[in-house]
């Protein structure tokens, strides 16, 4: 009897391909399916192929999926690799939601069963507001290995590149999802870390104006497009989706 194959979830880092780890990049190339999700809501059906059929719609995610093409930079072998596309909606209708990723799992469990091992590419850590880590779960649950691999976060890569610390001595961080509700958190002490805030910037720029706490945007973190701003002023309200804010208590 075959072996069922494995499951694994990767974090590709925050942008920058080096800060990939090693145990990433070898993962990723070991695997035989690599996994990627698709926010195009064009695609409602999970689509598995090779790399010779991707013309059309197919190249088009591949473009616009961002975990794949830092990776890439460091794994050539990933173009030659099978690619299975998961519709992943930007949605908040939870009970639409469940059944894509039930239909996603389902498709993953028979390509498993067939010994093959497979690869989810998500950008910074899995674990940190990762759609990867749904689908994970489900996957686990009915009896199949999973791993998750751990990568930089983006909210740690930002503050390497601000050169300053998220937390010192018995100063709190708290890391919040900007694209809900974010006013409350934003009254916490300590470091408040809000993580793609590009939809809810205008509504949390009026929020901090005034604010005696120290702000500073990093927009696309480690690409080649990042941008950083130190002041609310200057943050802008169509800021894209990879948006981080870093608000900090000023210190006295």
């Amino acid at each position: 009897m075959r072996q069922a194959g494995k499951f694994y979830g990767i974090g590709v880092g925050p942008g920058d391909p080096e800060l990939m780890t090693l145990k990433a990049v070898r993962t990723i190339r070991d695997c035989d399916v690599i996994v990627l999700p698709v926010s195009n809501r064009e695609l409602t059906e999970p689509l598995l192929l090779e790399q010779n059929e991707m013309e059309n719609r197919a190249a088009g995610y591949l473009e616009s999926c961002t975990a794949y093409q830092i990776a890439v930079q460091t794994v050539s072998e990933l173009k030659e690799k099978q690619i299975l596309f998961l519709p992943m909606p930007m949605i908040k209708d939870k009970e639409k939601l469940r059944k894509i990723h039930t239909r996603g799992a389902e498709v993953i469990e028979q390509l498993l069963e067939k010994g093959w091992n497979l690869a989810f590419l998500t950008l910074g850590d899995p674990t940190v507001y990762s759609t990867c880590m749904y689908i994970e779960q489900m996957i686990e649950r009915d009896g199949y290995q999973v791993e998750t691999v751990s990568g930089i976060p983006s909210f740690c890569e930002a503050a390497a590149r601000l050169n300053q610390p998220l937390g010192e001595q018995e100063e709190q961080i708290h890391i919040l999802p900007g694209s809900y509700e974010a006013g409350e958190g934003l009254q916490l002490s300590g470091t408040k870390i809000l993580m793609k805030t590009g939809k809810k910037m205008g509504q949390i720029k009026e929020f901090l104006q005034g604010s005696s706490q120290d702000i500073c945007l990093v927009e696309n973190c480690g690409m080649d497009d990042e941008r950083i701003v130190r002041s609310v002023e200057e943050i802008s309200e169509d800021a894209g989706y990879y948006s981080l804010l870093i608000v900090k208590d000023r210190k006295r």
